[in-house]
């Protein structure tokens, strides 16, 4: 799992002598999201624009390139000049496409230099209150015995994947239901339609004050500060099962090292800032920061380990 940078190692993390080539050209660094405007890459990308363009000296545009899980943003980004002006703003979806897509005008490998993990989304398992279960253990013998249906904001997502990881580890019935968004899955599991779903902490928090859902579990590898009365799943018969959703930033390949530690130092001072770090605990959201070597060995070990469970599952797109 990739580091959390502390707000002391963050502070104490040189600001790079050499200006940007955006500074030098007098150019805007566009922040291309892959994603609908109001999502949770765009919010995290708006909050930490304005400090990312405080540090760099120059104007951070956001720009959605939303549709085709993030590709239209990344094929954007892939073949725009490795100058620092273009970056991409997306989610763990970067990990999975080249497991579910072909024909794509770019490769996954070869196309980016990846800059920083920004931010996790952790993740939860919850149930309707009518659910006959009340526990983790519960609910896993309910689900080999009688099947479970759950939601989740769509195929191949990370709530999928977690799911599906859970049901061949603990050989459960689960029965996919793929909605347009993970609120709409919360919206249903509310209403008692589904009997179950695999969301966000920051997606879960408005139906859970509602009391209208039950949590029953985190997926990250222990317990959630957040969710301090919650089991984390692989300390409960699972070890090493976890999966968080995430965004992060890269540059186009070819971007001079220079270039990428001057952006990874402005994601740092971002991410240092109090504001943003509050707004980021209203959103269950925990900064991460991470260094480029760090990202790279990251997505070394994140893209396989997907992969697997793509093809184990049979997930398809679409």
């Amino acid at each position: 799992m990739t580091p959390r940078l502390t707000r002391r190692a963050t502070l104490a993390l040189p600001t790079l002598a050499l200006p940007s080539l955006a500074r030098a050209q007098g150019r805007a660094v566009r922040l291309l999201v892959g994603f609908a405007p109001g999502g949770a890459a765009d919010t995290v990308a708006r909050l930490i624009a304005p400090r990312l363009s405080e540090h760099l000296g120059v104007s951070v545009v956001v720009e959605n390139r939303a549709g085709a899980s993030g590709t239209i943003a990344a094929a954007a980004v892939a073949q725009a000049a490795p100058d620092g002006t273009t970056l991409l703003f997306t989610t763990l979806s970067h990990a999975t496409n080249p497991y579910l897509l072909t024909g794509l005008p770019f490769d996954y490998a070869t196309a980016f230099a990846p800059i920083s993990q920004v931010v996790l989304w952790p993740q939860l398992l919850a149930v309707k209150t009518a659910f006959p279960a009340q526990d983790l253990t519960g609910f896993l013998d309910h689900a080999r015995r009688a099947g479970v249906s759950y939601g989740t904001p769509g195929n191949a997502t990370a709530q999928h994947l977690v799911a599906a990881m859970l049901a061949m580890r603990a050989g459960l019935r689960l029965e996919h239901i793929p909605y347009r968004g993970g609120a709409d899955a919360a919206r249903d599991l509310a209403g008692g339609v589904l009997d179950a779903a695999f969301m966000t902490t920051s997606t879960a928090h408005s139906v859970l004050q509602s009391g209208r859902v039950r949590p029953l579990a985190v997926c990250t590898p222990q317990c959630l500060p957040g969710f301090p009365e919650l089991p984390a799943i692989a300390e409960a018969g699972f070890p090493g099962f976890a999966l968080s959703d995430w965004c992060a930033m890269f540059a186009p390949a070819g971007t001079p090292a220079t270039t990428i530690a001057r952006v990874h130092a402005a994601i740092a001072f971002a991410l240092a800032q109090p504001e943003v770090l509050r707004r980021l605990e209203d959103l269950s959201s925990p900064p991460i920061g991470s260094t480029p070597e760090a990202f790279v060995a990251f997505l070394r070990e994140e893209g396989p380990r997907l992969g697997e469970v793509i093809r184990a599952a049979g997930i398809r797109v679409g």
